[in-house]
């Protein structure tokens, strides 16, 4: 009885994983789009104090951008979203793909490397460079630079 129920709990977690519930209310969770594509006529289309046209014409202007915007990107999203979101889906698998197979193993072996070279070039310095700051300082140290003001 327990391991059946075990069995069935890991079945839930899997699905979990791969079945993700979609909120169809707020669409942009994260506010990815928040400043960028947000355009409305009054950022579009604007008419400076003095220069107005006939108010029928200014409100039809405004129903036909707002309703030619709407319906044109539902047109564009119903014909390349799908398709689109395939290709994308594929370039971001790609790209982690290469991210977990091939650069995060090259920066590790990079890393390991470099620091069995650092520490062979830290010796290297303290070895050979120490002794000649230490004898070049010393050589210096009694140098004295007096300042006079001649007139």
């Amino acid at each position: 009885m327990m391991t059946e129920e075990h069995t069935d709990l890991e079945a839930q977690i899997i699905k979990d994983i791969h079945c993700k519930e979609i909120d169809l209310v707020n669409r942009d969770p994260k506010n990815i789009n928040e400043d960028i594509v947000k355009v409305d006529f009054e950022d579009v289309i604007a008419e400076p104090v003095g220069t107005y046209s006939f108010d029928g014409v200014w409100k039809v202007s405004y129903t036909t951008f707002t309703v030619s915007k709407y319906w044109c990107y539902r047109l564009l999203s119903t014909l390349l979203g799908v398709p689109l979101a395939l290709l994308w889906g594929f370039l971001f698998a790609c790209i982690s793909f290469c991210h977990i197979w091939a650069v995060v193993p090259c920066i590790k072996s990079y890393l390991i490397e470099i620091q069995c070279i650092s520490h062979i070039y830290s010796l290297c310095i303290r070895t050979f460079c120490n002794p000649v700051f230490a004898a070049l300082g010393q050589v210096c140290s009694n140098i004295k630079v007096v300042l006079r003001k001649e007139i």
